[in-house]
């Protein structure tokens, strides 16, 4: 099971095309937020499972602020982060994951990809597809599981 993660594409329609790329092996896809509206082009043609989270700029109906899914016996924390303050750290967000029991946290909202595993649990931001922070490089994240464990995840740079 390969899930493709995306967030903060920022209604920028020529990354929307530019990612699709990448994501047409995964079985599912996942946006973190803020421009979760692009989801309907980017999912175009896609196979697989789609879901979606409101970020700080969304303001669609139909998404919520936050989601929990079962995939591949891992339990998924799906958020934008921003509620978490995670431009100040990552404690409250691996709290939250704690309560709720997950095993994977995805979020953006900093636009910063970082991939940390902490007392057994996996929290990854795939960055902004559009706008990056700190760095040059659009990028979205991946997660690979095979018989119920995480066996791989990694950030993948878009345009490379």
């Amino acid at each position: 099971m390969k899930i493709a993660v995306i967030s903060d594409s920022h209604y920028n329609e020529s990354s929307s095309v530019a990612v699709k790329a990448y994501i047409k092996e995964a079985d599912v896809l996942i946006h973190c937020g803020d421009g979760v509206p692009d989801l309907e082009k980017i999912a175009e043609g896609f196979k697989g499972e789609v879901y979606g989270v409101q970020g700080n700029c969304d303001f669609a109906k139909g998404f919520p602020k936050e989601r929990i899914i079962e995939i591949a016996g891992q339990k998924i924390f799906v958020c934008h982060g921003h509620f978490y303050n995670v431009k100040n750290g990552y404690n409250n967000i691996f709290y939250k994951a704690q309560e709720v029991g997950a095993n994977i946290v995805l979020f953006g909202h900093s636009h910063l990809a970082i991939i940390i595993e902490h007392e057994g649990i996996l929290l990854m931001n795939p960055g902004s597809m559009s706008l990056p922070y700190g760095t040059k490089k659009k990028s979205l994240g991946f997660i690979e599981i095979e018989d119920g464990k995480i066996i791989n995840s990694y950030i993948k740079e878009i345009g490379k």
